[in-house]
């Protein structure tokens, strides 16, 4: 075919096209859709010109739900020797016991950090405050449990065995052992929030007590070891006193008036605590905190 023809034909398809495309017809054609959000506009073949306008979409509102957070336990720290430790007694320790009746008590979850040593001495009590693990504990403690002197008093056993260590002998070592609690007491509330309760206790007997004591000691020594502790106790409540700590008195739930027998809240050894005497110290720091 030749290129002449060929143009030809072109021109007759076009003029054809064209002559199929007669006139629109009024409402035949279906508008085409703006997007959401945009005015469209229809021009109608008859009368005046109007408009017709689509509100735009309103957003579905989004509900935030609020986060809860655990509120922040509080802490307890107990601080000194064999009896804070728990020695000899596979139980529950009363640091423990503690802060869980006092988390029951206030619906407030409060942990217990046991940092008791047995042997431990007011010297070497002094010793364990200049470690980062006890610094840290206390800075962010909320109650401090003490109990701390009586094995500062433990050289008296044998100069009593030799009959050398009467009154003038056991009001000296008490009022040393004083000293120690003092010093050490200064540098837990200096460790301490200012908010922090500091609790010290006595001993019901910084010895062997109760049955064990009289079989390992003979006569004479349970007489002489709660003169020693009753010194020794002056000298904590004094320390404690002066430091404005409270004292949480062993002595009473224990011994009585000096006339019970404390056997059945001891361990074998007659000088630490049993399960029952852990859970006797645990109810007497709670009813000493209800102030």
């Amino acid at each position: 075919m030749s290129r002449r023809w060929t143009a030809a034909v072109g021109l007759l398809a076009s003029a054809g096209l064209l002559a199929s495309c007669g006139p629109v017809r009024t409402g035949s054609a279906r508008p085409v859709a703006a997007p959401a959000g945009t005015a469209t506009t229809s021009t109608p073949t008859s009368g005046p010109a109007s408009s017709t306008t689509t509100a735009p979409t309103t957003p579905s509102p989004t509900t935030t739900t609020p986060t809860t957070t655990a509120p922040t336990a509080h802490v307890v720290v107990g601080l000194g020797d064999s009896v804070t430790a728990g020695y000899a007694c596979d139980c529950t320790d009363f640091v423990s016991l503690y802060a869980t009746m006092l988390g029951a008590r206030t619906g407030h979850p409060v942990r217990p950090v046991n940092l008791g040593v047995s042997g431990l001495t007011t010297t070497t009590l002094g010793t364990q405050l200049s470690s980062a693990q006890t610094t840290s504990a206390l800075s962010q403690a909320d109650v401090v449990v003490v109990t701390i002197g009586a094995n500062d008093l433990s050289p008296l056993i044998s100069q009593w065995q030799h009959g050398d260590c009467g009154t003038t002998c056991m009001q000296k070592a008490s009022s040393d052992a004083g000293a120690g609690v003092a010093a050490a007491l200064r540098r837990v509330r200096a460790a301490t929030p200012a908010h922090a309760r500091i609790l010290v206790t006595t001993y019901w007997n910084v010895f062997e007590d109760g049955d064990v004591a009289d079989a390992d000691f003979g006569p004479g020594f349970a007489q002489w070891s709660d003169e020693v502790t009753r010194s020794a106790n002056a000298a904590i409540r004094a320390a404690a006193a002066a430091d404005g700590d409270q004292v949480v008195d062993l002595y009473a739930p224990f011994e009585g008036q000096g006339d019970r027998n404390p056997t059945a809240l001891l361990a074998d050894d007659g000088d630490h605590p049993n399960a029952a005497g852990h859970r006797l110290i645990a109810r007497t720091l709670l009813a000493a905190s209800s102030g």
